[in-house]
């Protein structure tokens, strides 16, 4: 008899992005006819859910979803579940090692100064690094949390008093162009997606607030340049060993030239969310981009339950 588990879409949890996780989640389980959503109060899983009558779809962004604490439970229980495993989502939650990735496998990436929050360089010496435009942001979080744009000797200053001491920052040069994402699904790259905020930087409130920002896709820009684009997105994937699904981010500048910023495993799925944008650039709608995304998953639990 052929196995049919039952699909347990997961949100919530406990982190910065907890709203955007539920948002995600809910419209998940809506493109899953027969799907059980679970929002999760506390980051662990559930005693109930077991590999016999479960396959789980993740969408728990932030911390817990994203840095492979969930995936490793799954795992300690021989569940099936959709997206990147525990090493790939550790490695890309840490932006500093996935940069280092980027350029050994030649993906374009820019140079950045990592530092602890109790050990913090000198604003002299980030703008004398850096230039007069920097960025400085968590090392470790996504959704543009704690993204600090700032400019001048004054503004890094007073940006680096306010870190927190107990958190890994980095700080890169602001680039100045268009900024893009990328889905990849399998491994194959989707559309390019190109986001227009309509003032200000994208931010976390910028990138969640409907109406705020305008979206471009597919992006307009040379077909020669869309395939370079894709193809560093697929040899990222790669690289970074991530697999079913994830979400790249790059800026394009005026020259050209671009730059892979980091690689997030566990996309955004909200009404607003980037994924289904790129996966539309293809015709794919939500709901056949959903089920593409957990089939993998589906695949790999009835393997596992053959044998």
């Amino acid at each position: 008899m052929k196995f049919n588990p039952k699909v347990i879409v997961l949100c919530g949890a406990i982190s910065a992005e907890r709203e955007v996780s539920l948002r995600s989640g809910r419209a998940v389980a809506n493109a899953l006819p027969g799907s059980q959503l679970v929002e999760l109060d506390e980051n662990i899983l559930p005693d109930w859910i077991n590999a016999g009558e479960h396959v789980i779809f993740p969408v728990i962004h932030g911390d817990y979803g994203e840095d492979g604490r969930v995936q490793l439970e799954l795992e300690a229980r021989g569940m099936a579940y959709a997206g990147c495993d525990a090493t790939a989502s550790r490695l890309c939650i840490d932006k500093v090692a996935t940069k280092k990735v980027m350029r050994s496998a030649g993906v374009p990436a820019i140079p950045e100064i990592p530092f602890a929050g109790d050990a913090k360089p000198s604003a002299h010496a980030l703008i004398q690094a850096l230039g007069n435009s920097i960025i400085i942001k968590p090392a470790d979080k996504g959704s543009s949390v704690g993204l600090f744009v700032l400019e001048g000797l004054a503004a890094v200053e007073a940006a680096l008093q306010g870190l927190s001491s107990d958190g890994q920052w980095m700080a890169e040069r602001r680039l100045v162009g268009r900024e893009m994402s990328i889905g990849l699904l399998g491994g194959k790259a989707l559309g390019i997606v190109e986001i227009v905020p309509k003032q200000g930087v994208y931010d976390y409130q910028t990138k969640y607030t409907k109406g705020s920002s305008e979206y471009l896709f597919p992006a307009p820009i040379a077909p020669e340049l869309t395939k370079r684009i894709q193809a560093a997105a697929e040899k990222l994937f790669a690289a970074t060993g991530c697999r079913d699904f994830a979400r790249a981010d790059l800026f394009l500048e005026p020259n050209g030239d671009f730059y892979f910023l980091e690689i997030n495993t566990m996309p955004g799925m909200t009404e607003t969310s980037l994924m289904p944008k790129s996966a539309s650039c293809l015709g794919l709608s939500f709901t056949t981009l959903v089920d593409k995304m957990v089939a993998p998953a589906l695949t790999r639990a009835r393997q596992g339950h053959a044998s």
